[in-house]
């Protein structure tokens, strides 16, 4: 029997054979595993946004901004449908309320007109989420927000690297806040930055991470196993009669590894390993997958000049595309081993399973979101995605289809 090298839209994309001799390294770092000289270093490395400030995810992240900018309790704060529950359960942690905004089809990004229509007296902030790496329409989202008097936030989880005009994405907002989770622009399996020109904002949020502990050794030991167990054990296995998921369920019923979204996140509340501080031998892992920034997006966009020879020269952390029957599409390219499930459809807040009425969304509030979650899908452009597995990609694509 010929065992079908799979391909993969996610589970640690990023992740190289020197990420994982890192990591076998890891377990004899001993007491540096939380505290060390990284967690300033990767710090340093978003200097060139402004005071940068690590956390243990990019919803942390978020999180401290909102708390730092001492707005008074359910304050409106205006964020885009199509987008995760990451992005909008910090909102509703802090007691503000969540207004949710359409979005423009052509760009996954916040519809400045709607925008502008869902403005109240109560409305105080707008995150802007730059939607796998395509930079917001910022210089009318930032003359909305004068005119009303709003503070921008910037979602950056997709879009490090990129650039709107010029100037690079994330010092456009009075704070910004990055990710390097497990399939992010580059990944640390859990990680998130604030950055911010604003000294006394910067002040604030350093005071909030002050207040925070590091994660336990055996939540820290879970997330170094993520890119050694799903690289070398998970994956390999899912062409040989889907055995690879089940290891993965496996591992993670057992406790052995973590997933990206806890079950309680799709309901708002809150896993305590969320409130923490970013942790040294986590720090290390981004530290050097930041070193391969400039490499991984311009793979990015050659991959993506595959999909589309006129695309546009930016960050892409998916290649996405609209099809009328996304599921059955799905199921023929997992019968070709190729699993382009990524989470991001069939929910105006991802992934699927997501408490709508929880994260304070109702139906037909945002009718373009709700549309593009039923028909996208999203195409790999990771530095493990080969330019021949890319042409095999748009190849099944065209055919399926027909």
């Amino acid at each position: 029997m010929i065992i079908k090298k799979p391909i993969f839209i996610s589970l640690s994309p990023n992740v190289e054979k020197d990420d994982l001799s890192l990591v076998f390294k890891l377990p004899f770092i001993g007491f540096k595993w939380r505290k060390g000289r990284a967690i300033k270093l990767l710090e340093e490395k978003f200097s060139d946004f402004g005071h940068a400030s690590s956390f243990v995810s990019g919803r942390t992240a978020l999180l401290a901004i909102l708390k730092s900018l001492d707005l008074e309790k359910d304050s409106q704060v205006l964020i885009q449908a199509f987008t995760c529950n990451a992005a909008v359960n910090p909102i509703l942690w802090a007691e503000f309320k969540p207004v949710f905004i359409d979005i423009k089809k052509e760009t996954l990004n916040i519809d400045p007109d709607d925008l502008e229509r869902k403005i109240t007296p109560r409305s105080r902030a707008v995150i802007v989420q730059h939607t796998f790496g395509k930079s917001a329409d910022l210089d009318r989202i930032l003359e909305i927000c004068k005119k009303n008097n709003l503070i921008l936030i910037e979602d950056c989880a997709h879009s490090l690297g990129g650039d709107y005009n010029g100037k690079k994405l994330g010092t456009f907002g009075k704070a910004s806040f990055f990710s390097t989770g497990r399939d992010k622009i580059i990944s640390s399996v859990y990680g998130g930055m604030t950055v911010t020109q604003d000294k006394i904002l910067a002040e604030r949020i350093q005071e909030f991470q002050k207040t925070l502990r590091y994660p336990s050794f055996f939540w820290t030991l879970q997330q170094l196993c993520h890119p050694i167990l799903t690289k070398m054990i998970a994956m390999p296995l899912y062409g040989f009669f889907g055995l690879g998921k089940y290891k993965l369920v496996a591992f993670q019923k057992l406790g052995i590894l973590s997933k990206a979204v806890h079950k309680m996140e799709k309901k708002g509340k809150m896993p305590k390993y969320l409130l923490k501080k970013m942790p040294n031998s986590l720090a290390l892992l981004g530290l050097h997958q930041f070193d391969k920034l400039e490499r991984f997006n311009e793979h990015r966009y050659e991959i993506a000049k595959i999909y589309n020879k006129e695309a546009e020269k930016r960050v892409y952390m998916r290649y996405s595309v609209f099809v009328d029957n996304s599921d059955k599409i799905l199921r023929k390219f997992k019968q070709k081993c190729i699993y382009l499930n990524d989470g991001w459809r069939k929910s105006v807040v991802v992934p699927i399973g997501t408490d709508l009425e929880k994260m304070g969304y109702k139906k037909g509030n945002c009718p373009i979101a709700e549309e593009v979650a039923e028909k996208i899908l999203n195409l790999p452009t990771h530095i493990n995605i080969s330019q021949k597995q890319a042409q095999k990609i748009k190849k099944l694509l065209q055919e399926f289809q027909n």
